[in-house]
């Protein structure tokens, strides 16, 4: 027992190794919750369009984690009630990072979905949340979407009985909420269109 203790402290598994490097960031979300906690409901959408802009401007979307994180969690504390723990912020951090997030039912795998897709939508390239029927992607499309629209963003769904156009005006919204076998089918049918205009999808930015 001795041996394995020592052997585990000093070859830590690659997913402890992993949530070492991210709690400092962790850390630097929780200090700013105190300041965003005292903002008023305008100022929220003022933060994004600031940190819109500095992105525009050249600035590194991992450099505004803690901010807009921090943001992200006081937007669903004032619109849902509920408020991201560290674990679904670390969630959060590692699907940014473009790595998979493996957590239990019932740990807020809808929740921890809030906050790379925020950040990642302040480029204005569009965001992809794909979930497994049309039932939830509307349903988490419309409740998540309360988080969204305080912090100034629009949220969309995709289901099987819209038009092409109401299909375009939902791409065409920061976050989209849909189905892999939707995403998958309007891929292919706007490879069959005759012009760029009748295009469904914009670009592919991040999932």
């Amino acid at each position: 027992n001795l041996i394995t203790k020592a052997f585990n402290k000093i070859f830590k598994s690659g997913n402890q190794q992993e949530l070492d490097k991210i709690k400092p960031l962790i850390n630097e979300i929780n200090k700013q919750e105190s300041s965003i906690s005292i903002l008023k409901d305008n100022e929220f959408k003022e933060k994004t369009y600031l940190l819109k802009k500095n992105i525009e401007e050249g600035r590194n979307l991992d450099s505004i984690i803690p901010e807009s994180f921090a943001l992200v969690r006081e937007a669903a504390k004032r619109t849902l009630g509920e408020r991201h723990y560290d674990v679904q912020l670390a969630g959060g951090i590692i699907l940014h990072n473009g790595k998979i997030a493996e957590m239990k039912t019932g740990e807020g795998k809808t929740l921890v979905s809030t906050l790379p897709a925020y950040l990642n939508a302040l480029n204005k390239k569009g965001v992809h949340i794909v979930t497994v029927n049309d039932y939830l992607a509307k349903r988490d499309a419309q409740n998540m979407g309360k988080i969204y629209n305080y912090l100034g963003l629009t949220t969309g769904y995709i289901n099987n009985e819209q038009s092409d156009e109401e299909r375009k005006q939902n791409y065409n919204c920061d976050i989209t909420y849909a189905t892999n076998s939707e995403l998958g089918f309007a891929y292919l049918r706007d490879n069959m269109k005759f012009s760029l205009e009748s295009m469904v999808q914009r670009g592919h930015n991040f999932a």
